[in-house]
């Protein structure tokens, strides 16, 4: 697809279901509810922002940021943060994710960032390639493990 017909603007209310649906693609691990719950961006919240890519009425991807206070191997803050990004399966390869990212990239130089970071889990290939297409480098990788305590016997 050519980005000739795609609109990159900031999430509207009347986007939120289509926004929601293309989150739980994003994070297919995650519940509906979480991820509403999750979708707390308001326009009075100047510190995340969520634009969304729509070709006439369909959303078909989105990108969220935030304002961090630190991030791995940043030395600035404030940090912008690519929090989540997603494009549909089939629009992809057409400049819509660069877009996307560019706008948000925008967003945190506008709000004092001078660097950006993201995140992407280890084996998530595509989203890894996807980054560094876009100029991102890998700074840490780190693996989290967690332990669930049993009561003591007494």
């Amino acid at each position: 697809m050519s980005d000739d017909n795609c609109v990159i603007r900031p999430l509207e209310p009347q986007d939120r279901e289509a926004w929601l649906a293309l989150r739980s693609k994003l994070w297919p691990a995650s519940s509906s509810e979480q991820l509403a719950s999750e979708s707390t961006v308001t326009a009075e919240n100047d510190k995340e922002a969520v634009y969304v890519a729509a070709v006439g009425d369909s959303i078909i991807g989105f990108a969220e940021a935030s304002l961090r206070n630190h991030a791995e191997g940043c030395r600035q803050s404030p940090v912008g943060y690519l929090e989540g990004w997603f494009v549909e399966p089939g629009q992809r390869s057409g400049g819509v994710g660069r877009q996307l990212v560019e706008v948000v990239e925008n967003w945190a130089r506008d709000n004092g960032c001078e660097e950006m970071a993201s995140d992407c889990v280890l084996g998530n290939t595509i989203g890894i390639v996807a980054h560094e297409h876009l100029g991102y480098r890998p700074t840490v990788k780190c693996v989290f493990l967690k332990k669930s305590l049993v009561p003591k016997a007494e």
